[in-house]
This record gives structure tokens, C-alpha cells and sequence, in this order.
């Protein structure tokens, strides 16, 4: 008698899995509008580039529509030690390096109107916040290869605090008043980043202190992990103005706050009016899923590594982008981030779109709302809100 086969399940295979290349064209557009220049003479042609990050982009991801598929937990394992995901990542680093010296080299070879240097200045910036999303994946990886890859690959645009201050703070604070990375209903980004970017910093160098003072070390010395990528950071744009004169130290200062506003935006978007409880002791409630914003659009999750399945990342921060996971029950964004950025340029539009959603997704009572504390009285008023803290 022949012994019963059961049905076996077919190993699980990533259908994203060479997808995944598309985040190595994303440093590649610093070199389009040049070699579009070079074809035509034409200097607003440089602004190609811009045109796709924030107009094509969220076409596609309109077109191409959204995936919620998760690989199965069972698959999870091999998916996060298979090193073809890390090796991206890895090359990515020399990848962005190259795209911003190029950058560099570029502009200040070229005889270009003031609009095509601006055009340049917005694609590299926009190329350096892709920076800061890569040193973003591997700064919360526990080897010390990738921990000293983010430091590098955030050093070209001066943000090499961002680990530390995302890490140990962000994380931390999430969804609270206290987070200057969590934005407010009633805030627009441009009020937003005056708070944002002067309290990361702030953070980022009270948890550095803290840290080293715990252990015994010396704050100015190289044992600090804000120096260190800041110390790279100068010797790179210190050999940059050597290389083509300090006419470059502009270009540099105005592409790397661009590149900032990037991260900016992303904090921006991501926790948009969310807000953690209270429990009885005074304490907030640990970060739930219900406080971040997601996105499975599937052009902007191929180029950010799924950066946009933000509430598996807090939930799971050493989880690998290859990794996360889709929720049902959790707010959605209606585009991707390369529109929900062009849409939060826009304040009135971004009110119109978000603040609806937003509630619709916690309710109407104030109290479960982060607002701007200047703007309540009038959320407030305009919504019909309760307020029953």
C-alpha cells in the first residue's frame, strides 16, 4: 500500500524581490537633468527631475495602485537573513556618495542660470533626503557594519544626529505633544519644521550627553556618535571646497537643509493629529499601530523600503523593510509619500484632504487629537468638536 502524501506549502517567494532594485535609480536622477542639458542647451530641462519626484511620482503610484500583500510570518526568518536586501542597502551607500559629490562637481563647473542652479539644488536635496530614509533603515539595525553605514551615508547632508535623535527619541515620544518629529492637527509644515528641526537637534544632543555620561565617557570626544558623522561630514565638504573653491559651500548648505526638509516632511506626514492615551498612572500608552499613517502605494514602497508601513516599523523597529507588514485597521494616507509631501506644501489643501480623514479616524472628541495648541480653540469650533479630557 502507498503511503498518503500530504500537501506540502510552496515555499514563499517575494514578488518584489527585484523591484526592490528600483531605490538604485533613485540617486541616478541627480545625472538626468545634466544629461538632458547636455542633449538640448536648454537649462530648464534640469528641472526634470523635480517634476518627477513631485508630479510623476504620485501619478504612478495612482496608476499602479496599492499591495497589501505580507509574507507569512512563517517566511519572515529567511526573508529577514537572506543578504540580498542587505547588500542593497550596502551598495547604496557608495551609490549616494557618488550622486552627491557628481552633484557638486556639476554645479559649480557649469555656467548655469540662477534657475537651473535652484533645479539642481532641489534634486540633490531631494536625492539627500533619500540619504536620510537609507541611513534611516540601517541606523536601526543592531551590527556594527550598518549602525557606521547610516552615520556615512547621513554625513553628505549634515544630519548625522538623525539616528540618535529618531532612535532614542522619536521613538520614545511618538504621537505626544512631546515630540518636536510629531506634527500637530492645525500646524502646517512650515510651522512645523521651526519646531521640528531645532528640537531634534536638541534631543538628539540631551540623549548623546546623557548616554555618555552613564558610561563614564567624555562628551567632545570621538566616543560621541553626533561627532563622529559630523566630523565626516566636514571633511568631506572641507575637501569639496578645496576641490572646486568655497563658491561650492552654498550649494552644499542649501541642497543638505533641502535634503532635512525631506525628513521633515516624512515626520510630517507620518503621525499627522495622531495621539497616544494617558493610562492612569499619567503614563502614555505604548505606540499602537492606530498611531502612525500608512501607504501600500506600490511605486513610493519600492523606492523608500517600505518606509510608508510605518506602524509595523514602530512596533517592530529591527524588523528589515523586506519585512514589513500591512494592517487593516490603521490610518491610511490617500496617496503615497511623494504626493502626501507635494499635498503638505499646500497647507489649505493638506486641511482639506487630512483633517477629515483624521477624524474619521479618532473621533471628534479634542482630547484624543494632538492639536496645535495656538490653533484649538478654533479646530475646535470649526469641527464641532468635543472636548472631554
Amino acid at each position: 500500500m502507498l503511503p498518503t502524501l500530504l500537501p506540502t506549502t510552496p515555499p514563499y517567494r517575494d514578488r518584489k524581490r527585484y523591484a526592490r532594485l528600483l531605490s538604485l535609480v533613485v540617486p541616478c536622477t541627480v545625472g538626468v537633468g545634466p544629461a538632458l542639458m547636455a542633449w538640448t542647451g536648454e537649462p530648464l530641462v534640469l528641472w526634470a527631475p523635480v517634476a518627477f519626484f513631485y508630479l510623476v511620482a504620485p501619478l504612478l503610484d495612482g496608476m499602479l495602485g496599492v499591495d497589501q500583500s505580507n509574507p507569512p510570518e512563517s517566511a519572515v526568518p529567511a526573508l529577514e537573513d537572506d543578504r540580498y536586501y542587505r547588500r542593497i542597502t550596502f551598495l547604496l551607500v557608495p551609490v549616494l556618495w557618488a550622486a552627491f559629490i557628481f552633484s557638486a562637481w556639476w554645479v559649480a563647473t557649469q555656467p548655469l542660470p540662477w534657475h537651473g542652479a535652484l533645479a539642481m539644488v532641489l534634486t540633490t536635496g531631494t536625492v539627500g533626503g533619500f540619504c536620510i530614509n537609507l541611513g534611516h533603515e540601517l541606523g536601526h539595525k543592531n551590527t556594527p557594519l550598518e549602525r557606521w553605514l547610516a552615520k556615512l551615508v547621513l554625513a553628505p547632508t549634515a544630519y548625522g544626529h538623525f539616528f540618535i535623535e529618531h532612535n532614542r527619541g522619536h521613538h520614545r515620544d511618538v504621537a505626544t505633544p512631546a515630540d518636536p518629529a510629531s506634527s500637530r492637527m492645525g500646524e502646517s509644515i512650515y510651522r512645523f519644521v521651526l519646531r521640528e528641526m531645532p528640537g531634534a537637534a536638541r534631543r538628539a544632543w540631551a540623549l548623546e550627553k546623557d548616554r555618555l555620561a552613564r558610561q563614564h565617557l567624555p562628551l567632545l570626544s570621538w566616543h560621541n556618535e553626533i561627532l563622529q558623522p559630523a566630523l565626516i561630514t566636514a571633511l568631506l565638504w572641507v575637501g569639496l571646497a578645496l576641490w572646486l573653491g568655497v563658491v561650492i559651500l552654498p550649494f552644499l548648505l542649501v541642497a543638505s537643509f533641502w535634503a532635512n526638509f525631506q525628513l521633515t516632511s516624512a515626520n510630517y506626514v507620518e503621525h499627522y493629529g495622531l495621539l497616544r492615551q494617558k493610562d492612569a498612572s499619567g503614563r502614555y500608552e505604548p505606540c499602537r499601530p492606530q498611531h502612525s499613517w500608512n501607504s501600500n502605494h506600490v511605486f513610493s514602497n519600492w523606492a523608500l523600503f517600505h518606509l510608508q508601513r510605518h506602524s509595523d516599523h514602530h512596533a517592530h523597529p529591527l524588523r528589515r523593510y523586506q519585512s514589513l507588514r500591512h494592517f487593516d485597521d490603521v490610518p491610511q494616507l490617500p496617496i503615497g509619500y511623494f504626493g502626501m509631501f507635494t499635498l503638505a506644501y499646500v497647507p489649505p489643501l493638506w486641511r482639506r484632504v487630512m483633517d477629515p480623514r483624521l477624524l474619521a479616524q479618532v473621533g471628534r472628541n479634542a482630547a484624543h487629537i494632538n492639536i496645535d495648541p495656538r490653533r484649538r480653540a478654533a479646530i475646535v469650533r470649526k469641527y464641532g468638536l468635543q472636548d472631554l479630557g
